[in-house]
Parts: structure tokens; sequence; C-alpha cells
């Protein structure tokens, strides 16, 4: 069922039970890189403003877990992006009683962006913090394993696709750049020249990380690479979103086309005046100031109110499918 973002719909009361901790580390990663990880999650600790380089957030710094069986959603952001992208949707989720982990994808984050065309290396990222959170975390038996979702933007929605099973045919991104030489994607492979668009391995069933039980879908980067036949072998419950006036990923190549493909009906949002990185936290003034390309909204749309809506819809989801 479609639904168009027209107010709240859920109320913002559950958002207050409880307080967040907060920790942030590196992982051994693949191939010696590292993997940086933020953390939020339920603690009783009192909680202070802390000063992160271009935002703020009222955190328990390294406070201890509050809870047990709690559901884990990992989160991963989209190309030349950081584990802090989604900011204000992992801290309202701890907030509600959710372990959330984001990390930098190694190679293909704002700080080194070197092997972003290799966008299937990011599932075996997946995969180790999945099996670090369950095996190695100082709090991992606080952690239900059977309750594990995923939250990805753009090119983390297309990690989340394959995770959940999705086996896109990464051979068709040539061909539609042809067709489409304007679009984001395809620019970005004409600046790294051809051999950007013809992938560096294919999709394997071996790449479904069986252990997420649901998935919110953002703004899904090479949408059009999957068909019928491609996401055939999905099964769990899906919150799929899209922005109405997506200029990175315009409509209907992306986000509607995996809405098509998809075996059954997700739950669909479109947000009406929204652009492709309204999905990104609200910037504080320090940022705006810094990266204003990524914080510019269009006139009549207010990110920071969106966000309340989107971040309760993600709540309200999770809640319902772990």
């Amino acid at each position: 069922m479609k639904h168009i973002i027209a107010g709240c719909i859920l109320m913002f009361c559950a958002l207050a039970a409880q307080a967040a901790g907060f920790q942030s580390f590196d992982i051994p990663g693949p191939a010696g890189k590292q993997i940086s990880l933020a953390i939020w999650y339920p603690s009783a600790a009192p909680t202070q403003a802390r000063n992160m380089g271009t935002f703020s957030q009222d955190i328990a710094r390294d406070a201890p877990v509050d809870g047990k069986g709690l559901p884990l959603v990992i989160v991963s952001h989209g190309t030349g992006g950081s584990k802090y992208g989604h900011y204000d949707t992992a801290l309202d989720l701890a907030n509600a009683g959710f372990v959330v982990v984001a990390l930098n994808h190694p190679a293909d984050n704002y700080a080194d962006n070197s092997e972003a065309a290799d966008i299937l290396a990011r599932q075996k990222h997946i995969v180790m913090v999945i099996d670090y959170m369950l095996k190695d975390w100082q709090y991992r038996d606080r952690i239900a394993p059977s309750r594990i979702g995923m939250f990805g933007f753009s090119s983390g929605g297309f990690t989340t696709l394959v995770g959940i099973g999705g086996q896109p045919d990464l051979r068709k991104v040539l061909p539609h750049c042809e067709a489409h030489p304007g679009q984001f994607t395809c620019a970005v492979i004409a600046r790294r020249g051809e051999g950007a668009a013809r992938p560096a391995r294919a999709a394997t069933p071996e790449m479904h990380e069986r252990r997420i039980r649901a998935a919110v879908v953002v703004a899904p980067a090479l949408g059009f690479t999957f068909d019928a036949a491609a996401l055939a072998k999905i099964d769990v419950p899906i919150q799929l979103w899209r922005a109405e006036d997506d200029a990175v990923l315009p409509n209907p190549w992306f986000a509607e086309h995996v809405r098509a493909a998809l075996p059954r009906e997700p739950e669909y949002h479109v947000v009406p005046k929204a652009d492709h990185l309204d999905f990104l936290a609200p910037c504080s003034a320090m940022l705006a100031a810094r990266a204003p390309q990524i914080c510019k909204s269009a006139e009549g749309f207010d990110r920071t109110a969106f966000h309340r809506q989107f971040n309760a819809e993600v709540i309200r989801f999770f809640r319902t499918n772990l």
C-alpha cells in the first residue's frame, strides 16, 4: 500500500521512553582495513550534549546497556557517506529501545571512496559487523539474534536489497548509462572511466544475510538492476522510501522500479517536495556552512519536520516486524 507523507502518523510518546548510550570505535575489516562503527543503544544512564564535530547529540557515552532481548538495526550509508549520516534516526531508534550500529564502509565513504565502484564489496562489511555485534561486542548478550533489521540509504539501499536476497544484474549499468548519460550514477561512471560500469563481481546467493528479518530501503541506488526474478527470493517485510523530486536517482528507474519488481507490495512512502539528500539528518549550522551541497532543501520543504515523521515511521515499522 502506497503512503504519501501528509502528517505525523505516529506520535512521539514512545521516543522518550529511554535514554541513549553511545560508543564509537574501529573493528578489523577485510584486507586489513578497519571498519569504523558508531553504536547507539538504550541506557538508563544520564545523558549530556556531546560535540561530534559538525553536530551534537544527547548521549551517555560508553554507558551500560539497559534491557535484554533487544532488537538490532544495521545502518548502511550511501556512496561517499558516513556512519553519522543518519545519526538522528539512530538516536531516535535507541531512545525507542533498539541497538543501532552504523558503519563507514571501507574505501566507500566520505574520506576514501577509492573502491566505491565495487558496490558488492559492501556485503562482506555487513556480515562482519553483524558477526561482531553478536559474538564480540561487550553487550552482545543483550541482543536478540532473531530480531535483526537493516536500514540502507542510496547505495546502502542497494546493499540492503542484496543482503535480504536480491541478486542484481550489474551488466545493466552500462546500457542504462548509454541511454541516460545525464543521471548522477552515470556521470560518476563517466568521470571514473567506462571500466567502472563493468562489474568486478556478480551477486551470489552467499551474499544473502539471512539473519536480517526486516528492512528499511531508502532511495535505493541501481534499482534498475533488479527485475522480478532478481528479487523473487526476498521474503522479509520492507519499508521503501522515495523522494518525489529526487534529482540524484530520478523516478522511475530506482525506488519505483524496485517497488514494481518486489514479490509482494512493500510499505511504500513517497515524500512530497523531497530531494535525495533530504533523507540525511538535518544539518547543523556548522555543517550547512561547511557542506551546503548536502544541506540545501527545496523551498517549502522542512527537513527537520520531515525527519520527525520519517523517524517515527521507521520505528513503527521495526517495532512491528522485529
